[in-house]
């Protein structure tokens, strides 16, 4: 079986001396629980796995009958390290106080119980990690498969990657284009909204909520200001909802909503959003053109291109904890802005030789960025940017 690069990332957390809970957070279907039992069949280490999944989620005591299970097992058994998975966790209510409970008790009666926790909503597993396990847990994040994961693992071409992402669980389902749309759309779109968003967040508009990802997500790699989207939808309200709404999906890991690069803060909120979605088929599903056509239009090639690549830059964000802007003044433009700890690096996308990239000889000489480069035509090549651990960037 495939085994992805933080496979190796889990093992040596797990191997380490018990310091922090460890807790392995990203989309949804990108094969957190599948990557987990990998290394639990590899480890040199007794274990116990739970689920919530079929739980109710006001049962909190649940979590403690877990935690007391694998305390009775390691003392039945004369254990010296056990190691608690518990999946789904996400799911319990006060599942964060539960855990901060019964981890702060192991510490206390120096029981050497390692505990790996992971779930499938980013945005409830954030929320109760800054609640109440605070310097006591480590993230270990994951997003959507790459391109030499999906073209290694799947048999993906470059043009399969870029309109159709990254998701294992759909890529038997390639050439059924109609049933591939549909899984992502119910099995990724809907289950995120309904389960990681709309579970947790009062929403006043929830059909609005889903109007806003389909309009943002479908102009990803583009500009488009939250005023033009009011006049656009139906019941929007006003831009601040919208403004709710684009960061609630892009705490879900669904779709960005990019800031203009600017040392001035002021400016960088005031500025008009450029979508991205984080993984390309949440673009492509909402497109009229099939793959086929998609790659004899040039044009609608071009934004699939482009939106892409702003896919990869995004998700690698996430994982690598940097920043991520574009950049546009009258008409000179940077397609993204990535910044990390005082260093910057402008990236130009480049889908055909039409484009012009004098927006980035600006940019170098106002900002002097780290590093500077073209994607695609004339510059770097697209299969090895998206191969590429954007840390040496910067």
């Amino acid at each position: 079986m495939y085994k992805r690069g933080v496979y190796q990332t889990i093992i040596n957390r797990i191997n380490e001396p018990r310091r922090f809970v460890q807790v392995v957070m990203g989309p949804r279907q990108v094969g957190k629980s599948t990557v987990v039992k990998q290394v639990l069949q590899e480890l040199n280490l007794p274990y116990r796995f739970y689920s919530a999944d079929n739980v109710p989620a006001i049962n909190s005591a649940w979590v403690s009958n877990c935690w007391a299970a694998v305390r009775s097992l390691k003392e039945s058994k004369g254990l010296d390290c056990i190691l608690l998975v518990i999946d789904e966790i996400q799911k319990i209510v006060n599942w964060s106080e539960v855990v901060k409970k019964e981890w702060d008790d192991d510490t206390f009666h120096d029981r050497n119980i390692k505990v790996l926790l992971l779930g499938s909503s980013r945005v409830l597993l954030e929320k109760g990690l800054s609640e109440s396990l605070g310097g006591r847990f480590e993230e270990i994040r994951m997003t959507h498969w790459s391109y030499p994961e999906m073209r290694d693992c799947f048999g993906f071409s470059l043009d399969q990657y870029l309109f159709y992402g990254g998701y294992p669980g759909a890529a038997s389902l390639v050439n059924d284009e109609d049933r591939y749309r549909q899984y992502i759309q119910s099995a990724i779109v809907e289950t995120t909204i309904n389960k990681d968003i709309l579970l947790d967040t009062p929403i006043g508009k929830p059909a609005l909520l889903r109007q806003t990802f389909e309009l943002g997500a479908s102009y990803s790699g583009q500009l488009l200001s939250l005023s033009k989207m009011v006049g656009v939808l139906q019941d929007a309200g006003n831009t601040t909802t919208l403004a709710e709404y684009v960061h609630l999906l892009d705490e879900a890991g669904m779709l960005g909503g990019l800031q203009k690069y600017s040392i001035d803060t002021a400016r960088r909120r005031a500025s008009i959003p450029k979508f991205q979605v984080y993984n390309n088929i949440l673009k492509t599903i909402y497109s009229p053109y099939t793959f086929e056509q998609a790659i004899l239009d040039r044009k609608a090639w071009g934004h699939i291109f482009e939106s892409g690549i702003g896919a990869y830059i995004l998700s690698q964000a996430f994982v690598q904890h940097f920043e991520v802007f574009y950049w546009r003044e009258r008409n000179d433009e940077v397609d993204f802005v990535l910044r990390k700890k005082g260093s910057v690096v402008a990236i130009e996308v480049k889908s055909n030789a039409e484009k012009n990239t004098a927006g980035l000889e600006t940019f170098k000489k106002m900002f002097s960025p780290r590093t500077a480069l073209i994607v695609g035509d004339g510059g770097l090549d697209a299969e090895e940017f998206l191969s590429m651990d954007m840390r040496t960037l910067f």
